[in-house]
């Protein structure tokens, strides 16, 4: 059997034919362009004309996704007029198949714990560290989403600092706002520090400052795996996203702070995939019916 995984970003659209054994027969990427819904249809219609052995559809978006319905609740302005889209029933109109919408963190996730990271496990929480803090949770292979808002699982709007710093959702204080790499840029700023993130996790060494804000960033996110363990009892913790390709600087760090923090010893890991996962995390959400 063959399925098409469809990964929505705010710049491009990735889709790959995927057949069970996690071969990949067409891997393409085109831009997002708007109306989304219109363009994405004719992209799949396009990819199913030349694949016409493709069984089902899965799509990994971002936003807030009501994963029963496959109805996008919510997304920001990165996808302009997505929110409500009833994605599932309008393509599956379209085009005869079966379709299933996740969360893009969700979709991620779950490619790190069925074919990834954290493979060899039950219970996995996948923290992706990019612009914000996307989060997605596999507990004995069920994926934690939906909700009445699409809302569940979106870690990275948990309250870390009441009345700490602004975040865009309109609270204060969130998960992402101290250890997403947009939180590492306006920490470094704040500091005054001359350095890129990547700069920051290489001087080091050298600068005091520079090791002081790392501590404070593995300080905060070892508090947030520490906080979600006590909720999910968790066998493993997977850290992707654009920081964690620094992770080789600050990954020791991390370890010493949950040593103060955990209830319990638990894994924890880099993420194997990088941009792939979404678009295979689209694909396993359709393998798997």
């Amino acid at each position: 059997m063959k399925v098409l995984g469809v990964d929505i970003g705010g710049t491009k659209i990735r889709m790959g034919v995927v057949d069970e054994d996690l071969n990949v027969h067409l891997d393409e990427q085109v831009p997002t362009t708007f109306p989304l819904y219109d363009s994405l249809e004719k992209e799949i219609k396009n990819v199913l004309e030349k694949h016409p052995d493709v069984e089902r559809i899965g799509i990994g978006t971002h936003g807030f996704v009501d994963s029963k319905r496959g109805r996008v609740v919510y997304a920001t302005d990165l996808l302009p007029g997505w929110s409500g889209t009833e994605v599932k029933e309008q393509l599956e109109q379209a085009t005869g198949k079966l379709v299933r919408v996740d969360n893009d963190a969700n979709v991620a996730a779950l490619a790190e714990a069925k074919v990834g990271a954290a493979k060899e496990y039950e219970r996995t929480v996948c923290l992706t560290l990019g612009t914000g803090l996307g989060g997605g949770i596999i507990l004995d292979d069920y994926i934690v989403s939906g909700g009445p808002n699409g809302g569940a699982a979106e870690i990275g709007h948990m309250i870390l600092y009441p009345n700490g710093h602004p975040c865009p959702c309109g609270h204060k204080g969130c998960f992402e706002q101290y250890v997403s790499g947009t939180a590492l840029k306006r920490r470094i700023e704040e500091a005054n520090l001359p350095y890129s993130p990547k700069e920051l996790f290489l001087n080091a060494d050298q600068d005091a400052e520079a090791k002081e804000l790392i501590d404070a960033f593995t300080f905060d996110l070892a508090v947030i795996i520490s906080s979600l363990q006590a909720t999910f009892d968790m066998d493993c913790v997977v850290i992707g996203g654009g920081v964690s390709e620094s992770a080789e600087y600050w990954f020791e760090t991390l370890k010493e702070q949950l040593d103060d923090h955990l209830l319990n010893p638990i894994d924890v890991k880099v993420a194997e995939f990088g941009n792939e996962a979404g678009m295979l995390g689209a694909s396993l959400l359709v393998l798997d019916q």
